[in-house]
């Protein structure tokens, strides 16, 4: 989740940056504005749209980084706790094979 936010994020971000290094205006002949953005021209308004579009994707990249780092988070806490009970366990097993090693002596 950490790589697609990371990813959503550049794309969001490169977008945003195109728009305002890479646009220039122009009035046509008839009248009509339009505005170039690297090499396309596009209407003020689909400048807009890719804007917001551009802002929605950061957005979602960050959000989307969050939850993949919680969720990273979360696995090696429990992963942790996993080895911590392994341990106990495998020190317990030790201690009652030395118990029944050491009362099969007793017993001989």
């Amino acid at each position: 989740m950490v790589i697609i936010g990371l990813i959503l994020l550049l794309v969001g971000v490169l977008a945003i940056l195109a728009g305002v290094f890479g646009s220039d205006y122009d009035v046509d002949g008839k009248d009509r504005r339009t505005t170039e953005i690297i090499g396309i021209n596009v209407d003020p308004e689909v400048l807009f749209l890719i804007g917001v579009v551009s802002g929605l994707l950061v957005i979602a990249g960050l959000w989307f980084m969050k939850a993949g780092a919680k969720q990273g988070w979360k696995r090696r806490k429990e992963q942790k706790r996993l080895n911590e009970l392994s341990q106990k366990l495998d020190e317990v097993e030790a201690e009652r094979r030395r118990e029944d090693l050491s009362g099969r002596d007793d017993d001989s």
